[in-house]
C-alpha cells in the first residue's frame, strides 16, 4: 500500500507578508488603493489588508480572486476567458469563483503554494500589480 499521505506545499507566512509588501508598492505606483488577500495552496487566506480609502467591496472580491487563483493554479484574467465556454458557464454561480483579473497563483519551484488577489484599480492594474509582486520577491511562474 502506498503513504496515505500526500505533503502540500504552502506559502510561508514571511514570504506571503513580503509578497504582500511589493503588492502594497505595486499598487501605490498605479496609483490606486487596494485590498490584498493572499492564501496558502489550499484557498486560507494567509496575509490580508485593505487600504484606508480601499471600498469595502474590495475586501471579499481580493480573497476570493485569491482562492480561484490557488484552486487549479489559474489566474483569474484566464477564468475569465474560460468562462466564455458554454461548458464552463456554470461555474460562475459558484459563490467564490472570482474571474476577474487581479488573482494569480503563487507557486514555488513548480509547486503551487498559494494564489494572490488584488482589488481597488481595473482588473488590468489588479492584474498587473499581482504579477509585479510575485516577480519582485521571485515567484513568478
Amino acid at each position: 500500500m502506498k503513504s496515505p499521505i500526500v505533503n502540500t506545499a504552502t506559502i510561508s507566512l514571511e514570504a506571503a507578508q513580503e509578497l504582500l509588501a511589493e503588492a502594497r508598492r505595486a499598487c501605490a505606483a498605479r496609483g490606486f488603493a487596494a485590498t490584498i488577500a493572499i492564501t496558502d495552496s489550499g484557498g486560507h487566506l494567509r496575509a490580508f489588508e485593505r487600504a484606508d480609502s480601499a471600498p469595502f467591496l474590495t475586501v471579499d472580491v481580493a480573497i476570493d480572486k485569491a482562492w480561484t487563483a490557488a484552486s487549479f493554479g489559474m489566474s483569474t484574467h484566464q477564468w475569465n476567458q474560460y468562462m466564455a465556454e458554454p461548458a464552463v458557464a456554470p461555474l460562475a454561480n459558484h459563490p467564490r469563483l472570482m474571474p476577474v483579473g487581479g488573482g494569480m497563483p503563487i507557486f514555488h519551484e513548480g509547486r503551487l503554494v498559494g494564489g494572490i488577489g488584488i482589488s481597488g484599480g481595473t482588473s488590468a492594474q489588479d492584474h498587473e500589480a499581482a504579477e509585479e509582486a510575485l516577480r519582485r520577491v521571485g515567484l513568478a511562474q
